[in-house]
C-alpha cells in the first residue's frame, strides 16, 4: 500500500497537533529536554543561588542579635557593580573594584529604607573556594553593617 506525499504530511501534522502529542519536537522527533539533574541535587544549584544563601545566613544571624537596628534594612545582590568613574565613600572597594555599597536611607517624602549592596562576581574573584567565600561575603556584610550602625566591625563579630 503506497500513500501520497500529501498524504503523509497531513498525517505527520495531524500526529504532532493532536491530543497526547508534544506540540513540538525535534528533527529526531525526541521533544524537548528535561532537566539534566534532579532539583535536589546539590549540583543543580547555581553560583549566584549559592551566593544568595551565604548571604541570607549571614544576614538571619545579624538579625537574630540586631532585630531592632536592622528592622528596616533592606540588602540586595547584584551581578557587578555600576560602571561610574568615581564611588562615594559609601562603597566598600578593594582596589579600584567595587565590592559592596551602603546606601542610606532617605527620609521624607520618598521614604528609602537604607539598603546594603553586594556585587556577586567581584567577591566570587577574589575567594579561592567556597568557605573562604563565605568568610568573605560575611565579613562584607558585618563591615556594611558596621558602617550603617557607627559601630565598630569588631562589636558585630
Amino acid at each position: 500500500m503506497t500513500t501520497s506525499p500529501e498524504r503523509r504530511r497531513s498525517d505527520r501534522a495531524a500526529r504532532a497537533a493532536g491530543p497526547g502529542h508534544p506540540a513540538r519536537r525535534d528533527r529526531h522527533g525526541r521533544g524537548l529536554r528535561g532537566r539534566l539533574v534532579p532539583a535536589t541535587v546539590p549540583l543543580a544549584r547555581t553560583k549566584a543561588e549559592i551566593f544568595d544563601d551565604l548571604v541570607l545566613d549571614t544576614v538571619e544571624s545579624l538579625e537574630r542579635r540586631y532585630a531592632k537596628e536592622l528592622a528596616g534594612v533592606e540588602f540586595a545582590v547584584e551581578d557587578v557593580p555600576p560602571d561610574l568613574n568615581v564611588y562615594d565613600s559609601d562603597v566598600l572597594e578593594d582596589g579600584e573594584v567595587p565590592l559592596a555599597r551602603l546606601l542610606p536611607g532617605r527620609p521624607g517624602r520618598q521614604e528609602l529604607p537604607p539598603r546594603i549592596v553586594l556585587y556577586r562576581r567581584p567577591l566570587e574573584f577574589r575567594a579561592m573556594d567556597r568557605e573562604d567565600l563565605a568568610d568573605l561575603v560575611h565579613d562584607v556584610i558585618i563591615e556594611q553593617v558596621a558602617n550603617l550602625l557607627g559601630v565598630d566591625p569588631d562589636e558585630l563579630s
